[in-house]
């Protein structure tokens, strides 16, 4: 048994059954790779329908069959994902200090576990410290048009410009790193973006976050755009994202079965 763990936090909506069921059936499913240890977690908040409602019913049935699911005391929607990456963060901070690396990652996306151990594990198998890696946004400006999804006022965020912060779509990062960016959390201002947030909180701690790309050929091994499947360019990525579930049982079986061959 190498001497590695893996934990992959899930960001799903509390109603996402079927991204959940996917994603055991597929990427996240237990044993995939036998000689390291990896564990899929879901991280969900409350309902927008209350303690009370039939989707808190169903969540808790769900969670007593698979055991996976890590409900916090929050309500779970899109302006609270800053709230729910630093309780991750904290949960992870606590509970998970034997681990070696975690990865962050939405539920639409497609994860290549096979490569990225391997990318993890190469060295020798030397666990790296204070490390972050996925696809480093480094020119990222804040929307001040009100019409945006992304609207930042200038009396929340008032530079003009973001340190430079991995995408929100996926990253991994070294464990002890999870307690480091919860503690920096308690002095930097929250702002309604995760990502860039998380970024903030990096750069208080004066940790850069790493690039995942190759050079020759260029390559964002952390794919934030949706590619068409093609088993060897999804063999030679950590990431691909907006795949819906259907798409993602589809592609599943060829892609174990054959991406050692690319």
């Amino acid at each position: 048994m190498l001497n590695s763990s893996y934990w992959r936090t899930l960001q799903v909506a509390p109603d996402d059954v079927l991204s959940r069921a996917t994603i055991r059936k597929t990427w996240g499913r237990t044993g995939l790779m036998p000689n390291v240890d990896i564990l899929t977690l879901f991280y969900v908040g409350l309902p927008e329908e209350g303690r009370n409602s039939h989707v808190q019913r169903e969540l808790e049935r769900e969670s007593t069959e698979h055991a996976d699911i890590i409900q916090m005391d929050f309500q779970d929607s899109y302006h609270n994902l800053t709230i729910k990456t630093m309780m991750i963060m904290n949960w992870l901070a606590t509970y998970c200090q034997g681990a070696s690396y975690a990865m962050k990652v939405d539920s639409d996306i497609f994860v290549n576990v096979f490569y990225l151990v391997n990318q993890l594990l190469g060295g020798g198998g030397l666990v790296r410290r204070q490390y972050i890696t996925g696809s480093v946004i480094s020119d990222g400006r804040p929307r001040r048009d009100k019409n945006s999804k992304w609207h930042l006022p200038e009396d929340v965020y008032p530079d003009d410009s973001f340190p430079p912060y991995v995408s929100g779509a996926g990253y991994v990062f070294s464990i002890d790193l999870a307690q480091r960016v919860s503690l920096a959390s308690r002095f930097v201002r929250p702002i309604p973006l995760e990502d860039v947030y998380v970024g903030l909180c990096l750069r208080a701690i004066s940790v850069q976050p790493v690039y995942a790309q190759t050079l020759f050929p260029p390559r964002n091994l952390f794919e934030i755009r949706h590619l068409d499947y093609d088993r060897c360019t999804y063999a030679k990525r950590v990431i691909v994202t907006g795949l819906k579930p259907r798409e993602l049982l589809d592609i599943w079986d060829d892609f174990q079965k054959g991406h050692f061959s690319c």
